[in-house]
């Protein structure tokens, strides 16, 4: 799993995404989030521009396996 340092209390989803290098536009993000494929703490996420916050992790499937993002404050 990956940290990614977040400089405010929270951040949107589609821009935690592009900060962490896991999409490059919001299209792949809402493309992602329409097919089920990104989960929050562990439950399918389906808005995009939820907030997230500190010690919360964000993961995409891909296949079996996924990518795992944790947010972490400064």
């Amino acid at each position: 799993m990956e940290q990614v340092k977040i400089k405010t209390a929270d951040i949107q989803l589609d821009q935690f995404l592009k900060l962490a290098g896991a999409v490059m536009t919001g299209g792949e993000v809402k493309g992602l989030v329409r097919e089920g494929l990104v989960r929050l703490n562990g439950e399918v996420e389906t808005a995009r521009r939820r907030k997230i916050r500190s010690g919360d992790i964000v993961t995409i499937q891909e296949g079996k396996s996924g990518r795992s993002y944790q947010v972490a404050g400064e």
